[in-house]
């Protein structure tokens, strides 16, 4: 059986190369990495070309347009050596850095084909919001080529996130586990916060996937999953995400610099009681097994670590964001001397010293709430299921 007739949905990015007009007349500039490919792993750049698109310049993200930098870094701005066209860094630009690279790119509209997992902190999504900012001020218009949100569409996790705390992890009030795909987040932006930073919404365009629906995630689409940055290397990571990512706001391991990242957590100070004490909260969908490991990079590089892996049983109920604050609250409780939250900035541009947490989870009171030993669970619950919290006018699929 060929790719092709495992393939249950079409993404827009197939749409567009099989019709680029789709995409409108003029000039185009692709927003995309290594991410962007057909269901036959074609890279989209030169297959638009080939298509008759007429494309003009790429736009990478954080890791690159190949993808090949860590967190919070980008590859240098330069020529794509398999099109010939020029690479501009979008990675830590935002207001008039990025209105100019745009005017000074020349392209009369902007093509968006990014794979997200579905976290509000995965930065992929702002990078989409920052260029639709400046797309509207500068009169490019904006199109997403729309792919499937590969947790699935039909729940939400988390409070929705306080201006307060707006960074490059969240620009805007969406909840941590969000269950929209890329085209219905930008049109939930563009009608409620692009115009408050641009003064008017931008010229948006969505086009959509066929045949997917909300109850697939990742392995239901056929699609073959890109690992879209270095540390998300399959889709049961991505999973694991929107929950065990809070863990790069305290001093535990969050499974940088092996080969699981956010499926492992560690630290020097954990012994045998966490792995029971977390099988006694008995949490839907997960169990969690003792190790120990030793990370090359990142946090406690090159020191033995005990932890836990985390492994899925059910992935219907399993509950990422809830699985993870549940662990934040019992490290408080047996470790509370040991126990930190991390006060530098993650990578993030514009974060000062503040706790990383706070800009993860939206707002102080995670924090707040694990350190005064409250129950933090509550929390957890989003503000409405997917569309709700958003408007239903936004969703694109059923």
């Amino acid at each position: 059986m060929s790719t092709a007739d495992r393939v249950a949905v079409t993404p827009g990015i197939a749409r567009l190369h099989a019709s680029p007009g789709l995409a409108g007349p003029g000039r185009l500039g692709l927003v995309t990495n290594h991410t962007g490919v057909l269901p036959d792993l074609r890279p989209a750049a030169p297959a638009l070309l080939e298509a008759g698109a007429r494309l003009v310049a790429l736009f990478g993200p954080e890791h690159g347009l190949h993808g090949t930098e860590q967190a919070g870094e980008s590859e240098a701005a330069q020529a794509d050596p398999t099109t010939g066209l020029p690479v501009h860094d979008t990675h830590r630009s935002s207001g008039e850095r990025l209105d100019t690279l745009l005017i000074d790119s020349g392209v009369d509209a902007l093509v968006y084909d990014l794979q997200d997992i579905g976290a509000r902190f995965y930065t992929y999504v702002w990078t989409m919001f920052d260029l639709m900012v400046s797309a509207a001020r500068t009169g490019v218009r904006f199109v997403v080529a729309d792919r499937p949100n590969p947790l699935g569409g039909l729940v939400s996790e988390g409070p929705l996130l306080d201006p307060a705390w707006a960074s490059f992890v969240g620009r805007a009030a969406v909840p941590v586990r969000h269950g929209l795909t890329c085209g219905e987040l930008a049109r939930h932006l563009n009608a409620s916060a692009v115009p408050h930073v641009a003064g008017s919404a931008a010229d948006l365009t969505v086009i959509e996937a066929v045949g997917w629906r909300r109850a697939m995630d990742a392995g239901a689409t056929g699609l073959p999953w890109v690992a879209p940055s270095p540390n998300i290397p399959t889709s049961t990571t991505a999973t694991f995400y929107p929950g065990t990512c809070l863990f790069e706001g305290t001093n535990l391991s969050e499974g940088r610099g092996t080969t699981q990242p956010f499926e492992i957590v560690g630290a020097p100070y954990i012994d045998a009681r966490f792995a029971p004490s977390l099988a006694e909260l008995a949490l839907p969908g997960v169990h969690f097994r003792d190790l120990r490991y030793v990370p090359t990079f990142h946090k406690h590089a090159g020191r033995t670590l005990r932890g836990v892996q985390l492994h899925i049983t059910d992935r219907e109920v399993f509950a990422p964001v809830r699985t993870a604050v549940a662990m934040l609250a019992t490290l408080r409780r047996l470790y509370p001397g040991d126990f930190d939250w991390r006060t530098s900035d993650g990578g993030v541009e514009g974060t000062g010293h503040r706790h990383f947490i706070d800009l993860l989870w939206g707002s102080d009171r995670l924090r707040r709430a694990v350190d005064a030993g409250e129950d933090p669970l509550p929390l957890c619950d989003p503000p409405a299921p997917p569309g709700r919290w958003a408007g239903d006018d936004v969703l694109l699929y059923s």
